[in-house]
């Protein structure tokens, strides 16, 4: 393996420079064995606490060396796809519930440098004995007030109490709610506080006044309003989700919904959907308040208030992020009262035109991945070639273990399943599919 500088790192992931919380984080994580950093959502923590720990990586040492515990899968797949783009030559694995134990035991047959996981199934393959754990000096637990807030303390002790050779400790959180509890071992840590910087978010609250108790004709209103741009509307549960989106289908909005009783493979769909464009729009719970690879959106809406700060922070997080511009929408019932942690807001007054909601991109599914040694390079040269589409019809590339997601225009998409489809790719013929 040939180790790459921050320099290579940051230009394979299209980023210009790091920011003063990465900056100190990497410092800190260099100079201290525990660290504790707070830090909005949105303001970068992943790449500030994977680039240091590269330095502390043996490049001969195949076993498990780095573990990082996260509260959700989309997290993990996250941090991980984060890894692949950094291309530091490291073999890594995510682990997640929601996946057949069989994957598990494919990705782990060659122990991973390192290892990211929710802790459920990290504790039962280290029960189990499929993780090797005595070689793991570094670990990182990445939102860790969540996968306490969500019932993981058990799991959480048993994996830590499991590992007897970690040097350095790192935790991340975008609250200060939570104490550390004493069994993760994190004695007198170094703490990189950047929650006092909120402050300079570009975040614009505004209250929308509904006249019906259900708000679904003042929603769609809004809608219409704010056009065609990338948003969250934020309710507190699926049965709600359902109610709306069968609304928003029967005014021909496109969207996607984003709950936590949702097949994995739908969720990452959704996910997979909204990055590339395909969909401008998601009817999700707070599980997708945090810790989502998602693009920049442009507001969020709540539909449904949370019933805590927190969560309503960790919402309203999901847009002005990164010192972009955006807008959380709060839509009030006529009977509804509002939370004493919300101050008095602008009422927002606007008068709306119906637009047409139009699907400007498709998802293409195509049936080969990693384990076929096919590439993002493979893929557009296949489909710009074959598929005679040109760079501009040609949008994210997104490829898994065993299958690939890609973006083009909606305009193109079948003519290009006609050309492409059952082609040979690598020495294996591929299926498309529109997703």
């Amino acid at each position: 393996m040939i180790r790459k500088n921050i320099a290579e790192i940051l230009s394979k992931l299209n980023i210009q420079q790091l920011n003063s919380m990465q900056l100190e984080a990497m410092q800190s994580i260099q100079e201290h064995s525990n660290v504790v950093v707070l830090s909005p959502t949105g303001t970068g923590k992943t790449l500030g606490f994977l680039l240091p720990i590269l330095d502390f990586m043996e490049v001969e040492l195949e076993e498990v060396q780095t573990l990082i515990i996260v509260p959700t899968r989309e997290l993990a797949l996250q941090i991980e796809q984060v890894l692949r783009k950094m291309g530091t030559g490291y073999k890594v694995n995510a682990i997640y519930g929601g996946r057949t134990g069989q994957k598990d035991k494919l990705d782990l047959r060659k122990s991973p440098a390192l290892l990211i996981g929710t802790p459920g199934r990290l504790a039962d393959r280290i029960r189990r004995g499929d993780i090797a754990v005595n070689f793991v000096s570094t670990l990182i637990l990445d939102e860790f007030d969540k996968s306490l807030e969500i019932g993981f303390t058990e799991e959480m002790r048993q994996i830590i109490g499991a590992l007897p050779m970690v040097r350095r400790r790192i935790l991340t959180s975008a609250t200060q709610k939570i104490a550390i509890p004493e069994f993760l071992q994190c004695n007198h840590p170094k703490v990189v506080n950047f929650l006092d910087r909120e402050a300079t978010s570009q975040l614009e609250m505004k209250l929308i006044m509904a006249s019906d108790k259900d708000k679904l004709d003042t929603l769609v209103a809004t809608l219409d309003h704010l056009g065609d741009q990338p948003g969250i509307i934020f309710c507190n549960f699926k049965e709600t989700i359902q109610r709306v989106s069968a609304f928003l289908t029967q005014h021909q909005i496109a969207h996607g919904c984003f709950h936590g009783d949702m097949e994995q493979i739908d969720r990452e769909r959704t996910l997979i959907k909204f990055r590339n464009g395909t969909l401008r729009l998601i009817v999700a719970t707070d599980l997708a308040a945090r810790g989502l690879d998602i693009p920049e959106i442009k507001f969020i809406l709540h539909y449904q208030l949370p019933q805590k700060n927190d969560e309503f922070i960790h919402r309203n997080g999901r847009t002005a992020r990164m010192n972009s511009a955006g807008t959380a929408y709060i839509l009030k019932g006529p009977q509804e009262d509002l939370p004493d942690f919300i101050d008095s807001l602008e009422v927002a007054k606007w008068t709306t035109t119906k637009i047409e909601y139009k699907v400007l991109w498709q998802t293409i599914f195509v049936s080969g991945g990693r384990k076929d040694k096919i590439s993002k390079g493979d893929i557009a040269g296949l489909f710009l070639k074959q598929g005679q589409l040109s760079a501009d019809d040609l949008g994210i590339i997104e490829i898994k273990q065993d299958c690939a997601f890609v973006g083009v225009k909606a305009v193109v998409a079948e003519g290009l399943i006609a050309l492409v489809n059952n082609t040979r790719l690598k020495k294996k013929k591929v299926r498309l599919s529109i997703v």
